[in-house]
């Protein structure tokens, strides 16, 4: 029986595999995301240490996503994410060990979040350029969007988890249940069967990193797209940073409330990955991307003002879903129109504008709310992310043709007939049109 368009990209066994392995793992990074977040504010009741936690993860993913590009272009990505996923497991399981012994310090759960983000610096490019290896390249737009999906499913359900458990019986166990998680995924990784992929002549490392630059910066269309992912990521998303302050000072609901208030936004964005997922071209993603950060921007001003637990849930749906909507349009666009060769190296530049500019969002967001509040801090964030829409808005016109002309030849570098370019070669005319 054929799968429904909308999961399509399920039809691989080594998606499959990938999909199911990091399901499991997602909700257990979710659920340890949630508790340590929790378990630092606990500790120090601090907003600035709570930024400065978001920085410490994040910030290594900004200074070494270069080099894990260049890492995913040279090596087998697969080998590339096993040993990531396999060092994360680790340190999960060493935060687990000293929460759970009631040794846990602050400067613990500082070392071991940096650890993280050195990990994460080499997983994310590696996990991004992974994805065109399990599946054709007709049906790629399909799988980044479940990817997403399965990534914004696991965020409604670990917080959830993970706000009744650290209510319960503390953070510890949720830390635990991450690392433990890391198995389903490294055993997906290794029952894949990946045709060995032909890997680039030698040449010096700085000469391959400063290709992948200069890549971006002479693509326009690819250049505009980061900038606007990198602004919302530094101005937006530091709002998830404040979240134990909204939960507990705010709304008054304590640890439980901090996992509902996460689950709420994960629900809105998983309906926006599976809307992305039901799409068969790329007609209109341009605009998706603008639009949906005026949207984020604005739901998020009004978040940042309501007292009232069950109305703030209510309006992270919708935050979920335009941040889903921005980032998930931004990584497939991108996606269809880098060479297979730079894909590594492209992405990590993804991963320095989505994850690396937190940490500088995060240190800011938790300075500026301990001077003028947490609500204010968000409003302004979602002030700046409807401004930089509105200039994103401005350069369409500039990039359209650019756009196209990248699209149209990486679909026949990969040998697809007209009648299959992401949907026709119509579809990819009025993608660059709209």
């Amino acid at each position: 029986m054929p799968l429904p368009v909308t999961l399509r990209a399920l039809r691989y066994r080594n998606f499959q595999l990938f999909f199911s392995g990091q399901f499991i793992s997602l909700i257990g990074t979710w659920m340890q995301n949630v508790a340590q977040a929790w378990l630092v504010y606990r500790l120090t009741r601090s907003s600035v240490l709570l930024g400065a936690i978001g920085f410490a993860n994040q910030i290594p993913v900004f200074l070494l996503a270069p080099a894990g590009g260049l890492v995913a272009d040279r090596f087998s990505r697969r080998t590339v994410v096993i040993a990531t996923q396999a060092a994360s497991m680790l340190l999960a399981l060493a935060l687990a060990a000293l929460t759970l012994t009631h040794t846990v310090r602050i400067w613990h759960v500082f070392v071991l979040s940096a650890l993280l983000g050195v990990v994460n610096a080499f997983d994310i490019p590696g996990r991004q350029a992974f994805i065109i290896e399990m599946v054709d390249r007709i049906d790629l737009m399909n799988a980044i969007a479940l990817n997403s999906s399965m990534f914004n499913a696991s965020r409604v359900l670990g917080p959830a988890i993970a706000g009744i458990l650290v209510a319960k019986i503390g953070e510890g166990w949720c830390f635990f249940a991450n690392g433990v998680s890391y198995v389903a995924v490294i055993i997906g990784l290794f029952l894949m069967r990946v045709e060995p992929r032909v890997l680039p002549a030698s040449a010096s490392s700085v000469e391959h990193i400063l290709e992948g630059f200069r890549f971006v910066i002479e693509s326009p269309a690819i250049h505009a797209l980061l900038m606007m992912l990198g602004v919302v990521s530094l101005t937006g998303m530091p709002y998830t940073v404040l979240m134990p302050i909204f939960a507990d000072r705010i709304l008054h609901g304590g640890a439980a409330a901090m996992g509902w208030l996460m689950g709420a936004a994960g629900v809105g964005a998983l309906a926006g990955a599976l809307l992305l997922a039901s799409r068969q071209d790329l007609k209109g993603l341009s605009l998706w991307v603008a639009t949906s950060a005026v949207g984020f921007g604005a739901v998020l001003v009004v978040f940042s003002f309501s007292r009232n637990l069950y109305l703030s849930e209510a309006l992270l749906v919708p935050i979920g879903f335009a941040m889903m909507i921005e980032m998930g349009s931004s990584n497939t666009l991108i996606q269809s129109m880098v060479p297979d060769h730079l894909r590594g190296r492209v992405m990590a530049v993804y991963s320095m504008m989505f994850m690396g500019m937190a940490p500088i969002g995060s240190v800011l967001a938790g300075v500026a709310a301990d001077r003028f509040g947490a609500p204010w801090t968000v409003a302004g964030g979602g002030i700046l992310c409807m401004s930089a829409a509105g200039a994103f808005w401005t350069w369409l016109p500039k990039i359209r043709a650019h756009a196209r002309r990248m699209i149209v030849a990486q679909q026949m570098a990969a040998g697809l007939p007209a009648q299959e370019m992401t949907g026709g070669s119509v579809a990819i005319e009025r993608a660059a049109r709209d």
